[in-house]
C-alpha cells in the first residue's frame, strides 16, 4: 500500500501539474482555511531534495498563490464591509480569532499578516479584517508579499531538510518535514498564548491597583 502511494506521489511530483497544484492550494487556502496547502508544499519540498520538483519553482510558485489568495480574502472583507465577521458567532474559535486580528491589526499594523501565517486559523481573520477595516491597499500588497514568500520559503525549506534526511525513503522525510512545521506551529501557539496571558495580566493590574485589589 505504501510503495503504492509512493508511487503516485513520485508521478505527481515529477509532473507539472504539481505546481498548478501547489499554486490552487495556496490560493484556495487563503479564503478556504480547509485546504491542507501547507502539507502538499512540505511534500513537494521533501521531493525536491531528489531534483523533483524543482525547489525554487516550489517556493515561487506556492508563495504567489498564497499572495493571490490574500487578495481574494482580503476582496471578500472589503466588499462585505465587516459584516462577515460581525456575524461570527461569540464563543467559536473563529470569533475569538476575528477578536485577536483586530487588536493585533491596530497595535502591530501590516505587521499581523507575516504572524498570522504560521497561526492556525489566523491567515483568514486577519486578512479579511484588513479588508473590511479598508486598510489600504497597497501597504497590504506589501506586507502580504512578505507574508507569503517568508512562508513558501519556510515550507519548502522544511520539507527540503526531510527530505535531505531520508533520500532512500521519501515518506519518511514527508512525516519529518509535517512534524516540523507542526511543532513550529505548536511552539507559535504556545508563545502567542503567553503573551496574551501577561498582557491580560498588564491590564488587570492597574485596576487592582485603583480598587486597592478589590
Amino acid at each position: 500500500m505504501s510503495e503504492a502511494i509512493l508511487h503516485l506521489t513520485e508521478q505527481l511530483m515529477s509532473s507539472w501539474w504539481i505546481y498548478v497544484a501547489l499554486w490552487g492550494f495556496a490560493a484556495l487556502d487563503g479564503f478556504f482555511p480547509a485546504i491542507p496547502s501547507e502539507t502538499l508544499v512540505v511534500t513537494a519540498g521533501v521531493f525536491a531534495a531528489t531534483g523533483e520538483p524543482k525547489l525554487w519553482g516550489v517556493v515561487v510558485v506556492a508563495a504567489a498563490g498564497a499572495f493571490v489568495g490574500d487578495h481574494v480574502s482580503y476582496a471578500l472583507g472589503r466588499g462585505a464591509g465587516g459584516r462577515l465577521l460581525d456575524r461570527l458567532q461569540p464563543g467559536t474559535k473563529r470569533h475569538a480569532m476575528s477578536l485577536w486580528a483586530r487588536r493585533t491589526l491596530a497595535e502591530r499594523g501590516g505587521l499581523v499578516l507575516v504572524v498570522a501565517r504560521y497561526i492556525p486559523g489566523g491567515r483568514t481573520a486577519v486578512t479579511l479584517t484588513m479588508g473590511s477595516v479598508r486598510y489600504p491597499l497597497r501597504k497590504f500588497s506589501f506586507f502580504a508579499g512578505l507574508a507569503a514568500i517568508s512562508w513558501g520559503l519556510y515550507c519548502a525549506l522544511v520539507g527540503y531538510i526531510g527530505g535531505k534526511a531520508f533520500e532512500d525513503n521519501p515518506l519518511k522525510g514527508v512525516v519529518l518535514g509535517i512534524g516540523l512545521a507542526l511543532t513550529v506551529t505548536v511552539i507559535v501557539e504556545i508563545v502567542r498564548h503567553h503573551l496574551r496571558k501577561r498582557q491580560a495580566r498588564a491590564e488587570v493590574e492597574p485596576v487592582l491597583v485603583e480598587t486597592g485589589g478589590k
